[in-house]
């Protein structure tokens, strides 16, 4: 058998009296490609660091193979002050202790920097490492690691701060290698497509899965079904165990020690099973009226060196009740520009906004929250709302919410300045959600997260019922949350798809550049396309079957009908003189027109744009 590349053989590591991981084994052979998977504060950036000689280890042993080339990208990569791009490309001393790249002459590594940064989109090999933003950095530190041809990669976070269309490069550059990695991503996607194996740390222990993220989640599943009829069982004795020690009192300091000892032992892995999050969350958000959020004529640039950057011009748009809009694109088309605009932030040069009394943003940001690092946790949440009503009479208290996102009671009395990263980026999400709003506005949420909290916030998002506009690389998570796009193409070009991410991409796939906006002026009022001023949408031609034209001709007539009943009803409601039974029915009968006319619509959509 090949001596495997790395192999970890019982490591231990802890801080003070919390435990990351306690004798965990697991090697890497060549051309094996894991994803590392756990929740944030679990210890996987504290693991690559160890493997890295970043950090020290309780105990264990960590063996490379002689002469293996290592490439390490840390989540913050740091460099020397003064170091221009082309210097933390080539120089593989930036990173870390007993780490190597592959050697090769100046003029070998500017050529193979130049072709992967300008993948990157960075193009000044010149400028310093201090002048870049953090996104910028994070991306050069990539290179960095790709160029020196490593036998091992080692990668926290690879994806963050790459656009779609980098991450799919990167995507498809891995795939096609042939050395061996080891990743923390929470990009599922990515996991699915480059990772043949995925571990996971799980209670301080650690869980291997041989597949890929889709074989990964099924047979997860299966082992936490049997660990589910192994706590009953587990459940089922201690409740014997428990009540066997209130009747024993002098067993306790006599005979029965062992079975004292096997009833703590048993109480203890009890809580460490309990899962946070496993109860459905429907929270019921504030109500919101018919009239959401209008944009009329929105135009917004900035002037640069090299000429003006647009990122709206003449835009008219009219938000519909509960719609699900993700905005993506490239880098530097103006997304993050654009959602401050929307909640008041940043001012358009031309235009306004005219938003509908009811609407209460929630507003998530790329930048995160300044917290009191001497604050617990709960104390963060409960400054803010105590409960949150979750609709039907039932409330939920800060400190059930927070379990819900993952926080157990104890690390709830955390002080903030003990989160990792991610824990603090999920306590921010918790302080934008218990403010109960109806309409969501998220940059970049997936940033930081691992993926069992981004499977809560899925399920959140799924059962939201208010509006959210979601800002996000994450392919995965735009599939399972939004019902349509906003593709920022640069320049004020965009286009409107009605789909999902994975969707978009196969219509690009067979149609080209699918639909296009020229100069931009797309409205859509409810989700029917229009189009305003002298901008035209050139959809490309569908040929609709006899079936299908019949189908539109119909929805041409109930989508207008229904509009008209809900209307009507509405009028009814507002007058104050129905009985409380025609209330209810009336309020039902509205809920369902709503429903229908959110497939019917979507249909439409379907068959017209």
């Amino acid at each position: 058998m090949a001596t495997p590349n790395l192999q970890v053989n019982n490591l231990t590591k802890s801080f003070g009296d919390l435990v990351l991981f306690e004798n965990i084994s697991f090697g890497i052979a060549e051309r094996q490609r894991i994803g590392l998977i756990a929740k944030n504060g679990a210890g996987k950036t504290t693991l690559l660091n160890i493997l890295c000689g970043k950090e020290s280890y309780d105990a264990g042993e960590i063996v490379f193979r002689n002469g293996v080339r290592v490439g390490y990208l840390d989540q913050h990569p740091t460099y020397p002050a003064g170091t221009t791009v082309l210097e933390a490309c080539l120089e593989s001393s930036n990173y870390g202790q007993g780490i190597a790249g592959r050697a090769r002459n100046d003029s070998e590594g500017e050529l193979l920097a130049k072709q992967i940064l300008t993948k990157f989109k960075i193009a000044d090999l010149h400028q310093r490492t201090d002048e870049l933003s953090g996104g910028q950095l994070k991306r050069v530190a990539l290179a960095a690691v790709l160029i020196t041809e490593p036998d091992l990669l080692i990668l926290d976070e690879p994806t963050n701060h790459l656009d779609l269309e980098m991450t799919e490069w990167l995507e498809d550059y891995l795939s096609r290698g042939t050395y061996s990695l080891l990743m923390v991503t929470h990009d599922r996607y990515f996991l699915d497509r480059v990772c043949n194996e995925i571990i996971e740390i799980e209670n301080q222990q650690i869980y291997s899965y041989k597949g890929n993220y889709n074989y990964y989640i099924e047979k997860r599943q299966e082992r936490l079904e049997t660990m589910g009829m192994e706590r009953e069982r587990a459940q089922n004795l201690f409740r014997k165990e428990q009540e066997w020690m209130r009747r024993q009192p002098q067993a306790r300091a006599t005979k029965a020690k062992a079975r004292i000892d096997s009833f703590h032992d048993l109480e203890e892995k009890l809580k460490q099973n309990r899962t946070a999050g496993d109860v459905q969350l429907g929270v019921k958000a504030s109500y919101i009226g018919n009239k959401i959020f209008e944009a009329q004529h929105i135009s917004k640039k900035f002037g640069t060196p090299n000429g003006d950057i647009k990122i709206v011009e003449d835009f008219n748009y009219i938000f519909s009740r509960y719609e699900k809009m993700g905005i993506i694109g490239n880098n530097g088309t103006g997304k993050s520009t654009f959602i401050k605009m929307l909640i008041g932030t940043e001012p358009p040069d031309s235009g306004r906004f005219d938003v509908g009394e009811t609407v209460r943003f929630g507003y998530y940001s790329q930048d995160g929250l300044a917290f009191d690092d001497r604050m617990k946790v709960i104390d963060v949440v409960q400054e803010i709302a105590e409960v949150i009503d979750l609709g039907d009479g039932k409330k939920l208290t800060a400190s059930q919410f927070l379990q819900h996102f993952l926080f157990t009671p104890e690390k709830q009395h955390d002080f903030v300045h003990k989160l990792s990263g991610g824990e603090r980026r999920r306590l921010y999400l918790c302080t934008v959600l218990i403010k109960n709003p109806n309409f969501l506005v998220l940059d970049e949420p997936t940033n930081d997260l691992d993926i069992i909290t981004l499977n809560v916030l899925e399920d959140y998002l799924a059962n939201f019922k208010g509006c959210v506009i979601v800002v996000s690389h994450d392919r995965y998570f735009m599939d399972k949350v939004v019902d349509h796009l906003l593709v920022f193409k640069g320049q004020a070009q965009l286009q409107d798809f009605p789909g999902n991410y994975t969707q978009y991409r196969e219509a690009e796939r067979v149609q080209g550049e699918g639909l296009k906006v020229q100069g931009e002026g797309l409205k859509v009022e409810g989700k029917k396309c229009k189009v305003q001023g002298s901008s035209t949408l050139n959809p490309t031609p569908v040929k609709l079957t006899f079936n299908e034209k019949r189908e539109l001709e119909a929805l041409d007539k109930e989508i207008p009908a229904l509009e008209a009943e809900q209307s009507a009803l509405e009028q009814e409601l507002s007058t104050g003189t129905l009985s409380n039974d025609d209330l209810l029915q009336k309020s039902q009968r509205i809920q369902q027109i709503i429903e229908v006319l959110d497939e019917k619509s979507m249909r439409w959509l379907e068959l017209t744009c």
